[in-house]
Order: structure tokens, then sequence, then C-alpha cells
């Protein structure tokens, strides 16, 4: 399979590295048919992981240098990428080759991020997010992990039905177009929510509601166990706050 992955991305590549086929929606589709066309009828999510894993493998090596791929402006939508990364791999406990490699994952991908800062291409939205992991910026949140929730949900508070929300523990974070705004922690996620929404008793997060409103706000849900401790959900809710360093939470050092 790796000689045939080999010579379908010297088919296809154009100069780019096997990260640029995967992530470029339409080399990528070069790709997968020049694949099937060497007799290759395996996943797309594992024929893309395993071109990704070729330097690695060393079933690449000895090609000529890749171009380098860069676009302006990634600060303005760097922060949805590092959301929609964030949270696909938070939730289906995966990395973010995975996400990238996987059609269907990379597709919800784009969807979130184009939520978010909407006008970009997929693309750009996924070399951003892979440009986050080389910088170090996309680091798991090892407690996160420790003790998983039950279930994760994301969307538009503009669209949030608040008698949808669970009554149980969780963790709860806004987002705005180009931070994070705010992370909490509750017994009660749909009372707590529809508290900040309603009026909250964070100054800052209920000036910047007042000044912007909700159109471009999105709300990301953790669902913890019904037992979890205070005590956990302190220490879940603080490591989030030093990760994904809020604007209107304290600060910790």
């Amino acid at each position: 399979m790796r000689s045939a992955i080999r010579e379908a991305y010297c088919r296809v590549r154009d100069g780019f590295s096997a990260d640029r086929v995967v992530a470029d929606p339409d080399l990528n589709a070069q790709f997968l048919k020049t694949c099937r066309e060497l007799g290759l009828d395996e996943p797309p999510a594992l024929l893309n992981k395993t071109l990704l894993n070729g330097r690695k493998a060393a079933f690449l090596t000895g090609l000529s240098r890749s171009q380098r791929t860069s676009f302006r402006n990634e600060d303005e939508y760097r922060f949805a990428s590092e959301v929609a990364a964030r949270y696909l791999q938070q939730r289906d406990e995966v990395s973010l080759d995975e996400i990238i490699s996987d059609p269907s994952r990379a597709s919800e991908f784009d969807r979130i991020a184009q939520d978010i800062a909407p006008g970009y291409s997929s693309l750009q939205y996924r070399w951003a997010a892979l440009n986050l992991r080389k910088a170090k910026r996309l680091r798991p949140e090892l407690l996160a992990q420790v003790q998983p929730p039950e279930a994760i949900d994301f969307g538009s508070l503009d669209e949030l039905h608040i008698d949808g929300l669970p009554t149980c523990h969780g963790i709860y974070i806004f987002y705005g177009p180009d931070a994070t705004l705010y992370i909490g922690e509750t017994e009660n996620l749909r009372k707590r929510v529809s508290k900040h929404i309603d009026h909250s008793d964070n100054k800052g997060l209920a000036r910047w509601f007042w000044e912007h409103g909700y159109e471009r706000v999105h709300l990301e849900i953790r669902v913890l166990p019904p037992r979890t401790s205070k005590r956990v959900r302190t220490a879940l809710e603080r490591e989030l706050i030093e990760s994904r360093r809020p604007l209107f939470n304290v600060q910790h050092t």
C-alpha cells in the first residue's frame, strides 16, 4: 500500500508537501482518485493518514523539497481553527491528523470554523490548525482526558434553546469571534448559562454581551458525570482557563 500511496502522491503533489495534499480539498480529491486508479480500496481516512505519516515511516524519502504554503491574514481566522480543532479533538478523542484525514470530520471542522470566522477557504482553516500544532498551541488539556465529559456540544448562542440545555453538572465556554470570552463550571448547566444570558454576574462578560450582542457568540458545553465533585469541576475549569486564556476570567499564573 505504501508504494502505491507514494506513487499517487508523486503524481498529484505539484511540488507540495504531504500535509498540503491532505489538507487541500482539491489536491486531496486528486490524490484519492489516483489511489483508486492504482488499485487501493482502503477508506480515505486511512489513505490520508498513511500519507501524513509517510515521512516518519520513511517511504517519502528522496523526493524533491516541497514548496512553502502560506496565507495572508491568518490571524483573522486562526482562533476559529483552534476552537474547531479542540472541540473535535475532545469530543471524538482524536488527533488533528485524524480530523484532517477523515473527509467527514474535516468537513465538520470546516463548518465550525466557517461559522465562527466566515469568508475563508477550507484549506486556510485547516492550514491554520496545522500551524497551531506546529507552534505547540494545540497541546492536549490533560485533566480533561483523565475526567472526560459524558457529552460535549457546540453551537451558536443566537440559535440556542435554553430549555434544551441539560440540568446537570458541567463546564461551559463562551467564545467570541476572535477570543475565548468566559469559562465556568456549574452544578446546573441550564440554570447557569441562562443566568449569564439574562444578565451575567460577571461584569466584563455582561458588558461584552450588551455591546456586541449574541449573534457571533458560540457556546461549548461539557456534560460531566452526575457525581462530579466541586473540586474536580474547579480543577477542570482552571486548566481550561490557563489553556484558553479567556478575557473575563481571573488568569492564574
